[in-house]
């Protein structure tokens, strides 16, 4: 079952396809989210702060992980680069979300919405990502100092 903050990060996918695609205003998008169905079992303080914060700081979060891509980013499918917005958002300005749970949800989005294998290419550059924005954290974990907080 899909929690709150799964739900919220779903919409905020769909709000960043939108303005990626239409160059809509943010609220415009927040309306139009919510309208959807289940929308009031949606964390909408999240959604709100992943949505205004992606919007915001989108130059400087693609400027962060466009290093780690094989291509540039306006050639990222918008699911992709939705996705990968999101997660650099998270790991970047959310420490208390897990970088672990970050990437598990930001290769969720992309298993359900994105294309064959995008997950894989999500993860491959999220986890790059997280090495280099959390890396006490990350080397906390491989060196299992952070498996019980994890959990």
């Amino acid at each position: 079952m899909k929690n709150a903050r799964h739900k919220a990060r779903e919409l905020a996918l769909q709000g960043l396809y939108q303005w990626l695609l239409a160059a809509e205003h943010a609220d415009e998008i927040r309306a139009q989210l919510a309208e959807f169905k289940d929308y009031d079992k949606t964390d909408q303080k999240y959604l709100e702060r992943l949505l205004n914060g992606v919007i915001a700081d989108a130059a400087e979060l693609e400027a962060a992980f466009s290093p780690l891509l094989d291509r540039p980013v306006d050639e990222l499918s918008p699911v992709e680069r939705g996705v990968l917005l999101i997660g650099a958002y998270e790991l970047a300005h959310v420490p208390d979300v897990p970088y672990k749970v970050v990437i598990n949800e930001a290769v969720e989005l992309a298993k359900s919405y994105g294309g064959t294998d995008g997950h894989k290419y999500v993860n491959g550059v999220l986890d790059k990502l997280a090495a280099r924005l959390r890396p006490a954290e990350v080397q906390a974990r491989k060196t299992g100092a952070g498996k019980a907080a994890a959990v």
